[in-house]
């Protein structure tokens, strides 16, 4: 794998030309949404195939996959542009393996809202071990509000994904509610309502498992979150269910130092099958302009939780969204707004300025003016790269990303190309795609009208 950084003067016809590889190729591979305008500091992805095949008459990618000994998700993994496709066309030519070495197998879980574009939904599960459906939030007498899911849990398992419910008390606007969560702690009448209702849910639209969110983990509240967990994971474990757990780190950055609330995890760890450290972030931060979770923090905290949690219950961090700082930045009173690493990129070539690396932080950042000075950080492909090798490095469960509602086709191409993707066992339907629109019997037809958007 080669990661190219755009220099100043180069387009992309220039750095298809200088590794021999197609320009569309390039752009396919790489999500880039603006080809005739690259940024300075820009990263490409280059990966070689190693095989490939020319579509003939009378191919379905069923008949693709068995004549190639290889995977329906394979494929698809390999040319994610088919999800978007009604038809596959004779003459046509399709990846079937990329030269690389895969580094190992990892489990790969992604959040998102129920109301996930099924375009892009499709097109991310190949990618997936676990889909995390947020959010079913718990009220303050043990109810659930419930959401629109149904679709995709049955999609989520068509692809082999297991689909997993997420119990919060988060509202839709990224707030906590610390009034609901010391109620279920402190009252056992509460949880067990809570818990049949879990239950209900769990069974009726078809999910996996659990997955339930700490904000904030405090010393505390320890033993009382301690002491639920417990109670979920028997009732979870009894029935043949899986059960994950997602924490937020308390971490404080002031300038070059950095600190995190120090929590023992053994308990937690013990009753459930992964914990999953991660940074939820939302439309907007009132943090200090940085990388979202740097990977020099990242790294001290996980060396601190590993003192107490196996590797193999790990799953690291993986948050993708970026953010844009006006400037000066003013603690409580400065919002940044969020934005996509394309997006991001985009920003960049189009205000004709520099992307920069932080070596430390292992992400991308750039200055623009309009009219008032800003800042950027983001993810780009180096950070990616980075970030997922810390899985087999300390031997980890895989990589929990948030979130995955918009496509980051460089993320998954560099994922496919380091890993093989850990599916998990029992699942309904597993590869069989018969009954998910848009890839039932995909055949190519010679003589189809009205074809012009593909």
């Amino acid at each position: 794998m080669i990661i190219h950084i755009v220099q100043s003067g180069e387009t992309i016809d220039s750095i298809a030309e200088t590794y021999d590889v197609p320009v569309d190729r390039l752009i396919v591979e790489n999500g880039i949404q603006t080809p005739d305008n690259l940024a300075v500091g820009q990263t490409i992805v280059i990966i070689y195939p190693l095989q490939t095949y020319t579509i003939q008459d009378g191919d379905t990618l069923t008949s693709i996959a068995e004549s190639q000994n290889v995977s329906l998700m394979q494929l698809l993994r390999n040319n994610p542009y088919l999800s978007d496709r009604e038809y596959i066309y004779p003459g046509e030519t399709i990846v079937i393996s990329y030269d690389t070495e895969k580094v190992g197998t990892f489990a790969t879980s992604g959040y998102a809202y129920s109301f996930f574009s099924m375009d892009i939904l499709r097109k991310t599960l190949p990618f997936l071990t676990y889909l995390t459906v947020f959010n079913y939030r718990a009220t303050i007498d043990g109810e659930i509000i419930d959401i629109d899911d149904q679709e995709v849990v049955n999609t989520a398992k068509a692809y082999g994904v297991a689909p997993m419910m997420l119990v919060s008390t988060i509202s839709e606007y990224g707030v906590g509610s610390s009034e609901v969560a010391f109620a279920i702690l402190n009252s056992p009448d509460i949880q067990d309502r809570l818990i049949d209702n879990i239950m209900d849910i769990i069974k009726r639209k078809g999910y996996y498992g659990l997955n339930v969110y700490y904000q904030f983990l405090k010393p505390e509240n320890q033993e009382l979150v301690e002491n639920f967990i417990i109670k979920i994971s028997l009732r979870l474990k009894s029935e043949g269910y899986r059960f994950l757990v997602t924490v937020t780190p308390r971490i404080n950055i002031e300038g070059a130092s950095m600190d995190f609330e120090r929590i023992d995890y053994t308990t937690i760890a013990q009753y459930t099958d992964g914990i999953l450290f991660l940074s939820y972030d939302w439309g907007y931060s009132y943090g200090p302009p940085t990388s979202v979770t740097p990977v020099n923090v990242a790294l001290e905290v996980l060396n601190y939780i590993l003192t107490m949690i196996p590797p193999d219950k790990i799953f690291q961090g993986l948050p993708v969204i970026g953010y844009d700082w006006k400037l000066p930045y003013i603690p409580g009173y400065t919002v940044a707004n969020a934005i996509t690493s394309d997006a991001a990129v985009q920003l960049a070539a189009d205000m004709g300025v520099p992307i920069i690396y932080s070596e430390i932080a292992q992400a991308p950042y750039f200055f623009y003016n309009d009219p008032d000075l800003h800042i950027v950080w983001f993810k780009d492909a180096r950070s990616i790269d980075t970030i997922i090798r810390i899985v087999p490095r300390y031997g980890l469960q895989g990589t929990s990303i948030w979130n995955i509602m918009h496509f980051f086709a460089q993320m998954w191409f560099i994922i496919n190309n380091t890993f093989d993707i850990k599916k998990v066992e029992n699942l309904n339907n597993v590869e069989n795609l018969d009954n998910v629109e848009n890839l039932d019997n995909v055949e190519n037809l010679d003589n189809v009208e009205n074809l012009d958007n593909f």
